[in-house]
């Protein structure tokens, strides 16, 4: 099988790139190596790299000839960052992805598998969050990133276009962004671990979050690639562990020196994706154990 990853570079991407390698397929990457919190970017040697933009749509739309599948994960993927440049969440979320579906109609593409995120929840729903609640979106990636299930839904509707969208939850594991005060927060406490820091908790630490392993969430990419499942065309699912833990509980597993900050407004404090929807319809099955990951991680440095 031709597949073509947007975002391929990056730390979920990069891993959809080796898995497909792995398995014995052609891949194509698209790429412009912009995202602020990547501390490098990552390449398979098997793979043919194409460093352009989603967003021009005259530079991109050629590479899709002949794919027949396409994993679509470049964004503007850092909250702070979509609120302080809004348009630039629009360009790339919005007008990238439906260039993605475009060009991917255009060409000829049978399945399209879009990256969203668990952000559209918000803060109006109690968890476990399931895909039919309402949508809270409260800044501009939520609004970009579900503006692009939206868009998915509409090709498959409208023209046939197979599209399966993914809310991510709270995504650890190798290749994790380390970079910036708004990288994944366990990437944070490993990063500040290092540096021989103190340990920095937003807020008391008593969030609860649902942090799902990045090889369970690349195994959902290859289930909705293979699913032969007409419910799962236009539809949304939720890439989640299932179970959730407090941002204290973390700390305390990577370091007794630790200190408070003040909360962020606007922010969920308890996360956990129902994810029995996934399982039902791509038979999505989650193995990763995040506190085994960081003891891992911990007797490995």
């Amino acid at each position: 099988m031709k597949t073509l990853v947007t975002g391929g570079c990056g730390f979920i991407g990069s891993h959809i790139v080796d898995k497909l390698i792995s398995l014995g397929h052609e891949v194509i990457v698209i790429d412009d190596k912009t995202a602020e919190s990547n501390e490098k970017f990552h390449t398979n040697p098997k793979a043919l790299y194409r460093y352009v933009t989603i967003s021009d749509y005259r530079e991109m739309n050629g590479f899709f000839q002949d794919v027949d599948c396409v994993f679509h994960l470049a964004a503007e993927s850092r909250i702070v960052p979509c609120i302080e440049r809004p348009q630039d969440a629009c360009l790339t979320n919005v007008l990238g992805t439906c260039n993605v579906l475009q060009a991917s109609k255009e060409c000829g593409v049978s399945r399209v598998i879009y990256s969203g995120t668990s952000a559209a929840y918000g803060l109006k729903n109690t968890p476990p969050l399931h895909e039919n609640m309402q949508r809270d979106c409260l800044n501009p990636y939520s609004v970009t990133k579900t503006a692009g299930e939206d868009l998915a839904r509409m090709y498959y509707t409208l023209w046939g276009l197979e599209t399966v969208c993914f809310r991510y939850f709270n995504v650890y594991g190798e290749r994790q962004p380390f970079s910036g005060h708004y990288a994944p927060v366990i990437g944070i406490f490993l990063r500040q671990l290092q540096n021989k820091e103190t340990l920095t908790i937003v807020g008391d630490g008593s969030q609860l979050r649902d942090f799902v392993y990045v090889q369970d969430v690349v195994n959902a990419n290859i289930l909705a690639m293979n699913t032969d499942n007409q419910n799962a065309f236009g539809e949304v699912f939720n890439i989640g562990s299932g179970e959730n833990i407090s941002i204290l509980e973390i700390a305390k597993l990577v370091s007794d020196n630790y200190r408070f900050l003040e909360g962020r407004l606007g922010e969920a404090h308890n996360t956990l994706a129902d994810i029995s929807k996934a399982k039902k319809v791509l038979g999505f099955d989650p193995t990763g154990d995040v506190k085994e990951w960081i003891n891992k991680q911990l007797e490995c440095s």
